[in-house]
């Protein structure tokens, strides 16, 4: 009896670890700025590159760097997602209404900005959980260290990689990803 309960717990174990790392980027449905369900599976077909952002960091400037990556390549084949964050030194005081008010006459953002949301600690939101930890999204663990870190999503939902926040948004290594340089 004891070797039936040992081979069935081994065959269940593997499973429980796959059936995790089976959830995807487009499974999740979050809420945008204006509070109104955003199904991330909309999105399937096109890259993601989705960022934590606050209106008070000495980082917040990159916003404009995102705009023109949303102008240059976006759309189609690729979008941003936003998703204001105060974890970080109260640098995002606002209500999703001042947070967007500020985005579109700042910098003119016209990419998606979802609800203001924590991406980390103990009221970490889920999508977070699986941006950020290995045994959720199956690749690797990615604690968000700052505000504009940047995270990698490909077409069909998989986590490519997690990007430094002081890595701006025109780099090389992250213009190269949206379109791959031509042989």
């Amino acid at each position: 009896m004891k070797i039936i309960i040992l081979l069935a717990a081994m065959l269940i174990w593997p499973c429980s670890i796959i059936s995790g790392q089976n959830v995807k980027f487009h499974d999740f449905t979050v809420k945008t700025i204006d509070g109104k369900d955003f199904p991330l599976s909309s999105l399937k077909g096109k890259k993601v590159l989705v960022v934590n952002v606050a209106s008070k960091c000495g980082l917040t400037p990159q916003y404009e760097q995102l705009q023109k990556l949303y102008d240059t390549y976006g759309k189609d084949k690729f979008v941003i997602i936003g998703f204001p964050a105060n974890n970080f030194g109260a640098q995002e005081p606002g209500t999703n209404t001042e947070i967007q008010t500020f985005c579109t006459t700042t910098y003119g953002v016209t990419f998606p900005m979802m609800a203001k949301i924590s991406v980390k600690g103990d009221d970490i939101a889920p999508i977070y959980q699986w941006l950020t930890q290995k045994d959720k999204n199956g690749k690797a663990d990615a604690e968000v260290t700052w505000n504009f870190q940047k995270f990698l999503i490909d077409e069909d939902g998989n986590w490519i990689k997690s990007i430094p926040p002081r890595t701006v948004p025109l780099s090389e290594e992250i213009t190269s990803w949206i379109s791959p340089p031509k042989k």
